[in-house]
């Protein structure tokens, strides 16, 4: 766990799974805190000139994932805000380090079958593209959880509305500042 003051002070990262609800979450939560939201996967298209899904298929996810890294560390330079990760970016070892250095992590989280009936109605997550995005997220959770749950605060989200996301996370990050005064 980081060491870092409220949220006010430091950007707020929000990790998971895709289809939790990071962007559609983060957009409210920055709105209900008056701070800035940032998407990390629109500012690494906007980087590269080009979709994720093309860079996956032409470079290869570890050329994402060191993009991806060097863009959150911009990101986390800047001043405070929401942000709003991929899904993988918080199991990248480095760009864990980062995310819990310089911002508090919240790990927002949902069951696997709201999860699929979610990210299959896109089709722009290249990591769960076939005929299977429940096997496919089945197996992330099983291998990223336990990465997930170093966080600095975790939240169910469940199959409700992102407005009760944004008040659970409120309350967490309340929770937190009261712990650490």
């Amino acid at each position: 766990m980081s060491s870092t003051p409220g949220p006010l002070d430091h950007t707020i990262a929000l990790v998971g799974l895709s289809g939790v609800g990071k962007s559609s979450v983060g957009r409210r939560l920055a709105a209900a805190l008056g701070m800035p939201f940032r998407d990390a996967d629109a500012e690494v298209e906007a980087a590269a000139g080009r979709p994720i899904a093309e860079i996956f298929a032409n470079y290869g996810e570890a050329a994402f994932r060191d993009g991806e890294r060097r863009v959150i560390a911009r990101l986390l330079a800047e001043p405070p805000h929401v942000l709003a990760t991929g899904g993988g970016a918080f199991i990248h070892p480095q760009t864990r380090a980062l995310l819990l250095e310089k911002s508090v992590s919240v790990w927002l989280k949902a069951d696997i079958e709201v999860l699929a009936r979610r990210v299959s109605r896109k089709d722009v997550r290249p990591l769960l593209a076939g005929p299977d995005p429940l096997a496919a997220l089945a197996a992330q959770a099983r291998d990223r959880y336990p990465i997930y749950a170093l966080a600095d605060l975790e939240v169910e989200t469940g199959d409700t509305p992102h407005l009760v996301a944004v008040d659970a996370i409120l309350k967490a990050l309340a929770q937190r500042a009261e712990a650490k005064a």
